[in-house]
């Protein structure tokens, strides 16, 4: 019954702002509109403000975020442009060089005010460690829709990560860190150097046949390594963690996954090659190209999420730690 009224509401909510747009494109294309300044202004408003607006009113009340009006306001944009005959398009032009910046920085404002805010009631808890990642992505599934939450969270974690955390991370008695005796820094720090060598030289290979191209497959090339180094960043400052009842596992921004202390059935220190078989992962997303010392063993499957919110099950995982004799130690000290 509750699902039913859920469905039946989320029908109003969605429902009437699309039948108002498709109201508007129906009117566009009839023989009523005939391209005056005044129905330019009123389809214009009402694309970009009144629509928008009445969704707004239909969720206010309710758990659906509120920056979800801002696609709307696009969409508005996108259906007033693609329709309205170019002639009639200045109010939309005005709006799109004037108010939608203005709208996409109240937007970002509002994100960081409410990040900044799930920070300080992070660092009001005692014996709780500040985890930036963790708050982020608690502060985007409030205000974003759930599809948006990780892959946002992402891109503003490896911005983050990789230019404005400089500070060391501080590992407390029940953190353990996996960086500093594997490979993995290595490995990222020569992916970096690779794709900065072969974006010069495909760069240099395409300029002669479209400058345009060539610099576009540059600037992915780029963003492609700031966000390696921003990942690789990460590790240090995301700890696998004992907390109160559960085992924090995290591989930077990468991967992660909490068990419950009951969920483990075994923790041993071991470097033994492990079976294939679609629930046997290793924390490390790279597999086979870095090896484990520790593997746990679960009395019931788990769910590795990895980059962008990309989900794994697992019952057997295998993993490296800096000290994993005393990771295991402390670990089966917990389970008992």
């Amino acid at each position: 019954m509750t699902k039913s009224i859920s469905f039946n509401r989320n029908l109003i909510n969605f429902g009437v702002p699309i039948a108002l747009l498709a109201g508007a494109i129906t009117f566009i294309n009839s023989s009523y509109f005939d391209g005056s300044n005044t129905l330019s202004l009123a389809i214009s408003i009402d694309l970009v403000i009144t629509v928008p607006l009445v969704y707004f009113l239909l969720i206010r009340k309710s758990t659906i975020p509120k920056t979800t009006v801002v696609p709307f306001v696009i969409l508005g944009l996108v259906i007033g442009t693609y329709f309205l005959p170019k002639e009639s398009q200045s109010y939309l032009d005005l709006f799109r060089v004037w108010a939608l910046p203005l709208i996409e920085i109240s937007v970002l404002t509002y994100v960081i005010v409410k990040i900044r805010k799930v920070v300080r009631a992070y660092k009001a808890q005692k014996d709780t460690t500040l985890d930036f990642y963790d708050a982020l992505k608690k502060t985007c599934a409030e205000i974003l829709p759930k599809k948006l939450v990780h892959p946002l969270s992402t891109e503003i974690a490896v911005f983050y990560y990789g230019f404005i955390l400089w500070k060391k991370r501080e590992l407390s008695e029940d953190e353990f860190s996996y960086h500093k005796n594997s490979g993995t820094p290595a490995l990222l720090g020569a992916f970096i150097f690779i794709i900065a060598i072969e974006t010069i030289a495909v760069h240099l290979l395409l300029a002669s046949w479209s400058s345009v191209v060539a610099w576009i497959l540059t600037i992915l090339s780029a963003y492609t390594a700031l966000q390696v180094f921003g990942i690789a960043k990460s590790l240090g400052q995301r700890p696998i963690a004992l907390e109160k009842d559960q085992l924090v596992l995290r591989y930077g921004i990468m991967n992660e996954s909490r068990i419950a202390f009951s969920e483990i059935d075994t923790v041993v220190v071991s470097g033994k090659e492990l079976e294939k078989n679609k629930l046997t992962k290793t924390l490390s997303p790279l597999g086979e190209l870095e090896s484990h010392n520790v593997m746990i063993h679960l009395k019931r499957e788990n769910t590795l999420v990895g980059l962008y919110g990309l989900k794994k099950n697992f019952n057997t995982l295998g993993l490296h730690v800096d000290n994993p004799n005393e990771f295991v130690e402390k670990l089966e000290k917990v389970i008992e």
